[in-house]
């Protein structure tokens, strides 16, 4: 193998959002108080699960994962810009870009695929209620729950590879807050097409599936509840309603950003707050306000 194959990138640079230092006060202090609400409002709700018995139901399990990925997921990249904020340091090893980028994509989809399964948590529960416990079992939770991490990890390995085998010997700096797979392949010295194309149908694709899926679920609930107008049913759709929000809150902006080529349109790093750090952060409030069980455990804890 020759030298041209190896990265001669050693680091990268994090522009961030701005050098300003009244804007920088502003972004550290949102980014600050974004991470301590993830941190407090997940770590919240897997206290109360692990802690109550009466949340022992799969969907309340299903939370419970879902707020440890969002943990995981927004320590990728927070907590980086805290320290470049006070240090001033705005370089990122090659590696640790290439890192950062594993990890972001490896919690991600398994975000995208948890949700999907929670959503045929809740079609099962309303649409087949005879059946829920045995096809909810607690085997079969872990089993998806399993796939989930599995699906993600694939997908992570994927999109590093793709990257790892591209020549860095230009420019290094990323117009972003952390290390993604678009504004990293800009910056490759080879023509990128067919490999932004081959992470566009696997990001982008990954995405819309998982959404249609969900949409589809969504709407197939809508249709049995409006046919069976029960108590029971309406209180079931509720729930559901804080599944789509936030659904839309995720999905939106991923489909906006993976679902085309790198090149075709310059990421915005303003979108990209969205998914990164607005929806961990809303999904605490967003599942637990629509659930009456949730608040009274919390107010009991």
């Amino acid at each position: 193998m020759t030298q041209d194959n190896f990265s001669r990138v050693t680091e990268f640079i994090l522009l961030g959002f701005s050098d300003a230092q009244e804007l920088q006060l502003l972004i550290f202090t949102f980014f600050l108080l974004a991470y301590a609400m993830v941190l407090l409002g997940n770590l919240l709700i897997i206290v109360t699960v692990r802690t109550d018995p009466k949340l022992s139901s799969p969907m309340y399990f299903l939370l419970c994962n879902l707020s440890f990925i969002d943990i995981c997921y927004t320590s990728v990249t927070i907590p980086r810009v805290l320290v470049a904020r006070l240090s001033g340091h705005k370089a990122i090893a090659f590696e640790g870009c290439v890192a950062q980028l594993f990890f972001l994509h490896f919690m991600g989809s398994s975000e995208m695929f948890l949700l999907t399964v929670m959503a045929f948590d809740r079609y099962t529960a309303i649409c087949r209620p005879l059946h829920y416990t045995a096809i909810m079992a607690r085997g079969a939770c872990w089993a998806l729950v399993a796939a989930c991490w599995v699906g993600g990890f694939i997908h992570s390995i994927v999109q590093t590879v793709l990257v790892l085998q591209l020549p860095f010997c230009g420019p290094n700096t990323i117009h972003s807050y952390f290390c993604d797979v678009p504004p990293v392949v800009l910056l490759a010295c080879a023509d990128t097409t067919l490999t932004e194309w081959l992470m566009a149908s696997n990001s982008g694709l990954i995405s819309l599936g998982c959404f249609l899926v969900l949409v589809a679920s969504y709407m197939l609930i809508l249709a049995k509840v409006r046919a069976h107008l029960s108590q029971g049913h309406w209180k079931a759709l509720s729930t559901c309603a804080s599944h789509v929000m936030a659904v839309t809150l995720l999905f939106t902006p991923c489909i906006f950003t993976y679902l085309r080529p790198a090149g075709t349109l310059p990421t915005s790093k303003y979108v990209c707050v969205i998914y990164t750090i607005l929806s961990p952060m809303m999904n605490p409030l967003i599942y637990t306000l629509r659930s009456c069980e949730m608040k009274e455990s919390m107010r009991r804890l």
